[in-house]
């Protein structure tokens, strides 16, 4: 669920500007005197604050298209322009280091670090990009508060649940304040359930203005999102933009109520009225729904022997490890 704390990072809601420009993008693999062709000078403009899909078959280039238009691969031809800023002239350091300011991944893998505890997991890339480390860590929690996990800073990713490792690495994604987030198949390893309780969460993101850009197989989990692509042998074949978006996982739909069901008003009732009263403010964001438990859903953890506090794995002072005396540093 969404904690009604503060947003830890500013949202242009409803800037509709650009975010993402890429123009005649192509993508060759080569593999010993064979050269397979994955992108085939691909065209896409996507604004700022958007939800977009990005589907196709296994093989299509989806996911290739993903790691090319946010920097992860390099290209063989075209342009890609995020924030004004054209990643095809920039060098691998300097690449490297727009993608930790400006993007946030979240992977179909949770690719959490095993030993580590949930906060430090989510504030290892904020030390790495420079961040403070009294910053770093109160991002994290704050972060984490925010995806519904203020109660599990300390527990490490065994002691999580499937969705609430997926709700780490969210967190993860958010906590450098990006301007884009990338999902490559968030829901591949999660249940009916968790998969909901993700999509609902991404969708909360996104209509407060979060750009996500979204790779998917799932037809129902295209459905939630605003605009859908479908890419096929490297190339987008069709470009839909979604009148009526879900806002959220439903893998079940509840059928549509018979005409009967709403019979017309009598010719000669009257015209409805339209008040003149104030209307009651927005309701604050809550938690998303309940969602009809699965029985192959995870049980959560119940910690009912806290644990002492232990010393992070994390050293925050960046100091080096003490040595025997004697003993030369290596």
């Amino acid at each position: 669920m969404l904690s009604d704390v503060a947003r830890p990072f500013p949202l242009p809601v409803g800037s509709g500007r650009p975010i993402l420009q890429a123009t005649a993008v192509t993508k060759i693999y080569r593999t010993g005197a064979e050269y397979v062709t994955a992108l085939r000078g691909i065209d896409l403009v996507v604004p700022a604050g958007e939800f977009l899909a990005i589907m196709g078959p296994s093989g299509s280039g989806k996911t290739t298209l993903l790691n090319c238009l946010s920097g992860l691969d390099d290209i063989d031809g075209g342009h890609i322009v995020i924030d004004g800023e054209d990643l095809t002239t920039m060098s691998d350091a300097r690449r490297t280091r727009h993608r930790a300011q400006a993007m946030g991944f979240i992977f179909q893998a949770f690719n959490l670090i095993p030993v580590f505890t949930a906060t430090e997991n989510v504030e290892l890339p904020l030390l790495l990009g420079g961040t403070p480390a009294r910053e770093a860590r109160a991002a994290a929690q704050r972060t984490l508060t925010q995806v519904g996990l203020g109660h599990r800073f300390n527990h490490r990713p065994t002691e999580l649940s499937g969705g609430e490792q997926q709700r780490v690495t969210i967190a993860r994604a958010l906590a450098g304040q990006p301007k884009v987030v990338w999902a490559d198949e968030p829901t591949g390893n999660l249940d009916t359930e968790t998969a909901a309780q993700v999509m609902g969460l991404l969708g909360e993101l996104h209509r407060e203005g979060l750009t996500v850009i979204l790779v998917t197989h799932d037809k129902e989990i295209g459905a939630t999102a605003q605009r859908r692509i479908e890419v096929r042998d490297g190339q987008i074949v069709a470009d839909e933009r979604l009148q009526t978006p879900t806002n959220g996982y439903a893998p079940a739909t509840a059928p549509s109520p018979s005409p009967q069901a709403y019979p017309p008003p009598p010719a000669n009732a009257p015209p409805p009225t339209v008040s003149s009263a104030t209307p009651a403010p927005a309701r604050p964001i809550g938690p998303i729904p309940a969602v009809e438990p699965s029985r192959f859903a995870i049980p959560p953890v119940i910690d009912d022997h806290p644990k002492p506090p232990r010393k992070s794995m994390i050293h925050h002072d960046h100091a080096s490890p003490p040595y025997p005396p004697g003993r030369a540093k290596p």
